[in-house]
């Protein structure tokens, strides 16, 4: 069975500190529970860009530019049911004190605890990348 192609951005938003916010899936949603980078999927006719700036808006209540997003990396992922492509940009420019707008639980950690925290699949390889990097 051919599997779809699912694209979703992320972002590693860093605070003055140099942390990196996480969310956790909230009750309901596959892999609920486990933590991962903001963002989510990009819809017909935008860019991964322009979904990252709607969804840190929607989910965090975060105000960003497009400018501000720097790529750094991405994941590639087979699951059950589809194939996950996750482009993960950097965010240290923005406005707004981040709040989980959907229930979410959201936690500033340091790049050194990261592995402290269950992530699914996709978003694990991130993790020594975003260390290097801080």
């Amino acid at each position: 069975m051919e599997k779809k192609l699912l694209l979703v951005a992320a972002c590693a938003l860093i605070d003055a500190d140099g942390r990196i916010l996480l969310a956790q899936r909230p009750e309901g949603k596959s892999l609920a529970g486990l933590w991962e980078f903001p963002g989510g999927k990009v819809e017909p006719g935008e860019t991964p860009e322009e979904a990252l700036v709607r969804e840190l808006e929607e989910e965090l209540g975060i105000m960003t530019k497009v400018a501000c997003l720097a790529p750094l990396t991405f994941a590639s992922h087979t699951y059950e049911k589809f194939n996950l492509l996750m482009p993960l940009y950097v965010c240290r420019r923005f406005e707004g004190v981040a709040t989980g707008r959907e229930g979410q639980a959201i936690k500033w950690v340091r790049p050194s605890a990261l592995r402290d925290y269950p992530m699914p699949p996709a978003d694990e390889p991130l993790i020594p990348i975003l260390q290097d990097l801080l």
